[in-house]
């Protein structure tokens, strides 16, 4: 009886001092934690017969890797037993702040630089959500990253997107570029026909502004739909092109371009 006492998780508050996450960030510094410890000091506290860390560990278990955790959406977080909304709430918002910081890290900042790229983004941030999502890449000529902002979510009939925020969002960072994309909930990737006027609309949108949209990207589970792959940007394109002008936008480079070109 008395073993199995001793084996079970208490509170971090019950550690010696020089053993509590918090007191070692203080005294060492951030990098002389684990990534469970760092994770546990985000939770603030444990739930009943486990510890801040041991929901740490948990958590990093279930995800594999600190990294996949981060794009973990909001909802998995919750299977853990014990995380509550709050705490999945703290956890979602830590991680979203240290995304964004990310984007604007000097010289090592984010390209996206062809149809593909731009897809694995996105499937990393829309995939296996229950509701639809709307987010808006916005990028300087270069295609650096500047700004990644969600534009709308619901249920799939019910999402509004605004045209005039996605124009107003791109003026505010000085975005000369935007890659629209959204998910299917339901896994399919084909677009439908609000889909295609979605992306007309908005090619007509951003044109007077000289605001290039490079590609509008579905995603479902791991699966994705390229507008610029499939020709269909190309076909917008065309369709809002003022009457006697034939030039087409410059475009993202298509998935294996670079490979036929070389061949």
């Amino acid at each position: 009886m008395g073993a199995d006492t001793e084996k079970k998780s208490t509170g971090i508050s019950s550690w010696p001092k020089d053993e509590r996450p918090r007191e070692r960030l203080l005294k060492r510094g951030a990098e002389a934690l684990t990534d469970a410890e760092l994770v546990a000091i985000l939770l603030r506290v444990g739930v009943k017969g486990a510890s801040a860390v041991d929901l740490g560990r948990q958590l990093l278990e279930k995800f594999g890797s600190l990294k996949a955790m981060t794009e973990a959406p909001t909802l998995a977080l919750l299977e853990i037993k014990g995380l509550r909304e709050a705490k999945a709430a703290q956890l979602t918002a830590a991680m979203e702040i240290a995304r964004r910081s990310a984007l604007v890290s000097g010289d090592n900042r984010q390209k996206i630089l062809n149809t593909k790229q731009a897809g694995e983004y996105f499937r990393e941030r829309l995939r296996a959500l229950p509701e639809e999502h709307f987010r808006v890449l916005y990028l300087n000529r270069r295609n650096v990253l500047l700004s990644d902002i969600l534009i709308a979510q619901g249920e799939t009939a019910e999402v509004k997107i605004s045209l005039r925020q996605i124009v107003s969002n791109a003026l505010r960072v000085n975005s000369s570029a935007i890659i629209a994309a959204h998910n299917h909930p339901s896994g399919g990737v084909e677009p439908s026909e609000s889909d295609r006027l979605l992306t007309k609309d908005l090619i007509a949108a951003t044109r007077p502004l000289n605001i290039k949209v490079l590609d509008h990207v579905i995603i479902g589970g791991e699966e994705f739909y390229s507008f610029a792959d499939n020709g269909l940007l190309d076909e917008l394109e065309i369709e809002c092109l003022a009457p006697g002008v034939t030039e087409k936008a410059p475009r993202l480079k298509r998935a294996g371009e670079n490979e036929r070109r070389r061949a």
